[in-house]
């Protein structure tokens, strides 16, 4: 299975809601990030995307490393996604939809069964958002 590597933010605001995307012509929600260019590290890649995709500007030492997961890709049938996961903080009133993003959401642990997300989200990422309670 072919493998894609990415970095992604978990993203919590002050109201314990969770920052998902979905992009252009797809249907799955999931963390903002996204694919490296050659020679940038997993937090470089990361600070870069959130810049292009939601406007907001991060330094290296404002995310925390989560770790890395691995899950199907959402968007890629027969691939797996290798992320880089961070934890971030920013002002949820500063993001706007750029790029190749169709939408953003912020999402309460309730709307987590209604939503369309991707595997890496809902095996990994949002659990570390929300540790030790279920999606029902």
């Amino acid at each position: 299975m072919p493998d894609i590597h990415v970095s992604a933010a978990v993203i919590v605001d002050d109201h314990d809601r969770v920052l998902v995307v979905r992009k252009h012509g797809t249907t799955r929600f999931m963390q903002p990030g996204g694919k490296p260019e050659p020679g940038e590290t997993a937090a470089q890649t990361l600070i870069r995307e959130l810049d292009e995709e939601l406007g907001v500007q991060l330094v290296e030492s404002e995310l925390r490393p989560l770790g890395t997961f691995i899950s199907d890709a959402a968007n890629e049938p027969g691939h797996r996604v290798i992320a880089a996961a961070f934890a971030a903080t920013i002002d949820p009133t500063a993001v706007t939809v750029q790029a190749e993003l169709a939408e953003l959401r912020w999402i309460t642990h309730a709307e987590v069964p209604t939503l369309p997300l991707a595997p890496l989200s809902l095996e990994h990422l949002l659990p570390l958002a929300w540790p030790g309670r279920a999606f029902d």
